[in-house]
């Protein structure tokens, strides 16, 4: 029994699709460098495709340099990105939006559930305005967010036009896009482009990708001179080819969807079985691929004892349980059996 897999959808490795992908371009013979060969050229295709516009797409090591680079294509030095206080932008990225940007300033901002509102969005846009403050110029949203949450098509719509109407551009942090697509049920291009999204960081990986993650630029003029930003900051891949075609394997047929459907699903599975444990509390809604729940302290040490690694993230028992492509029934039922027998 793995004892790993409810610690991060990182954990896993490629799914059969990606695997099965990477293989192919692998066994291909030789192919051109940097982007130019056919697998790349399809994944952009794709997702052009099914985001159902001309978008311009990049793609780069991990989402870091993603959002990194996608913001730094917006913000200058004397910028400022609007953010959630417990986005990834914010706590997670050892200062690279700064580094890349050349010092904007992240304005981290509180809400609950890990997510913006406009009047939250106003209230840091409407501050200070002279020479001797940070310039806003940025708003950056999580999608799903690091607590798991979900915005409504109807949020975004509010969000971006707030944006826009304060000389905003926006940014989607995108790492969990597809659990947030499932859970929505709507277009891509419902959750991004037609929605007000100016540009999108968007990830793979944790849903049984390898490397990589695609900029996906709406507003075109953010794309000028992006592949200079990526070669600049070492994110173009020689052999991109192994990068990109995990990713031809999860976007042919959709694959990407359906199977972050099936994430979703077992991931509401767990929480419904973790609501029958007496003692275990739950916090937040489940709407992408993430439970957090409470656990006694006795419960928490036990557990990791026995072999069980998940995240503790507040030091008083809450806890985060992730699900990802390779969760299977079985692992529910192991970690269940022991969670009960300590309650």
């Amino acid at each position: 029994m793995d004892r790993n897999v409810f610690a991060s959808d990182n954990a896993s490795g490629l799914c059969p699709a990606a695997w099965a992908a990477l293989q192919d371009a692998n066994s291909s013979g030789c192919q051109l460098s940097y982007g130019e060969d056919p697998f790349t050229k399809e994944a952009c295709e794709l997702i052009r495709e099914q985001f159902d516009c001309d978008a311009q797409v990049f793609f780069v090591f991990n989402g870091t340099a993603a959002n990194s680079l996608a913001l730094a294509s917006i913000c200058q030095g004397h910028h400022a990105v609007v953010c959630h206080e417990q986005s990834h932008v914010m706590t997670d990225e050892c200062g690279a939006p700064g580094l890349f940007t050349g010092g904007a300033m992240l304005h981290g901002c509180r809400g609950p559930r890990a997510k913006l509102t406009p009047a939250i969005v106003q209230g840091a846009v409407s501050g200070r305005r002279d020479l001797h403050a940070s310039k806003p110029r940025a708003l950056s949203l999580t999608q799903a967010t690091e607590f798991g949450t979900v915005y409504s098509i109807e949020e975004l719509n509010a969000l971006t036009a707030c944006a826009h109407e304060e000389g905003l551009k926006v940014h989607m942090d995108g790492a969990r896009f597809a659990h947030a697509l499932a859970h929505l049920q709507v277009a891509p291009a419902d959750m991004t482009w037609r929605a007000g999204v100016d540009i999108l960081s968007l990830g793979l990986a944790k849903l049984g990708a390898g490397l990589g993650e695609a900029v996906v630029i709406f507003d075109h003029a953010l794309a000028d001179e992006f592949g200079n930003r990526c070669k600049h900051a070492a994110q173009l891949a020689s052999k991109m080819r192994l990068i990109t075609a995990p990713w031809c394997g999860l976007l042919r047929d959709r694959t990407w969807r359906t199977l972050a459907q099936e994430v979703n699903q077992r991931t509401l599975d767990l929480r419904q079985r973790l609501s029958e444990v007496p003692g275990v509390e739950l916090l937040y809604p489940t709407e992408a691929n993430a439970v957090f729940a409470r656990f006694p302290s006795t419960v928490n040490r036990a557990m990791h004892a026995q072999g069980w690694h998940y995240y503790e993230l507040a030091g008083i028992g809450d806890s985060r349980l992730m699900c990802s492509w390779a969760t299977r029934l079985e692992d529910l039922d192991a970690f269940l059996t022991d969670l009960h027998a300590l309650s």
